[in-house]
């Protein structure tokens, strides 16, 4: 049965753990990059719905610090894959007025996919649709290193430091424009955050569903956001 929304109380920003296409794949006997392949086609049709819907930002977990673990093969392949979608959406994202912004460390990326990266971003960075945020080489504990880093670097240029408060400290991570995280959906029932948004996912609704990523459909989203508005958000106060 498809959920009824209340589009006046959607999540302003949604994080998607996309994981499971491994898994997805060996149920299937087939290799791992076709697990991958189908992966992204599930993440295009969420992207679409969440256009449809009206959210704000949408943050999806491409490739995180701790993928380089993986096998030389599958690390090549992921990275292909990137390059290909990026190349082959963009007439999706300007006919849908979305906005591509990256986070992670883009200077430790292969060259193409840095290149690409700041291809799509520049292009789509007028677009006031959907923002869709690629968590490339991204870590949440990586992100806040780098994070201090600039904060330093910004204090030495000034000649003395900033006051470290919660909004300044915000002001220096990858992508400071994006409200925190309303929502954060993981799918293949993992029950973790694995370094996703740690900053931004502070009180964040949590979601698990027991569908590997290749099979999260549209409805499975909504069913997510559905569940979101039957929540009571209190941020540590009293309802």
């Amino acid at each position: 049965m498809e959920e009824t929304l209340d589009l006046k109380q959607l999540p302003t920003h949604v994080g998607i753990i996309m994981d499971g296409n491994g898994r997805w794949a060996t149920q299937r006997n087939k290799p791992r990059t076709a697990g991958h392949r189908e992966g992204l086609e599930a993440a295009k049709r969420i992207v679409r719905t969440a256009a449809e819907l009206g959210i704000r930002y949408l943050s999806l977990y491409t490739f995180s610090t701790e993928n380089w673990k993986r096998t030389m093969e599958e690390v090549s392949f992921l990275m292909s894959l990137i390059v290909q979608h990026l190349k082959k959406e963009m007439d999706f994202y300007v006919k849908n007025n979305i906005r591509v912004v990256h986070s992670g460390n883009l200077k430790a990326l292969p060259q193409d996919v840095q290149a690409e990266i700041l291809s799509v971003t520049s292009a789509t960075r007028d677009f006031e649709g959907l923002t869709v945020n690629l968590a490339i080489n991204y870590g949440g504990r990586d992100e806040i290193v780098r994070a201090c880093k600039r904060w330093a670097a910004s204090s030495l240029k000034e000649g003395e430091p900033f006051e470290c408060t919660e909004a300044t400290f915000a002001s220096f991570l990858d992508q400071p424009e994006l409200p925190d995280a309303d929502l954060i959906i993981r799918t293949a029932y993992e029950l973790r955050m694995s370094n996703f948004l740690l900053w931004q996912a502070a009180y964040a609704e949590l979601y698990f569903s027991q569908k590997l990523w290749p099979d999260f459909t549209p409805e499975d989203f909504k069913a997510a956001i559905a569940e979101y508005q039957r929540r009571i958000r209190k941020f540590g106060g009293l309802t």
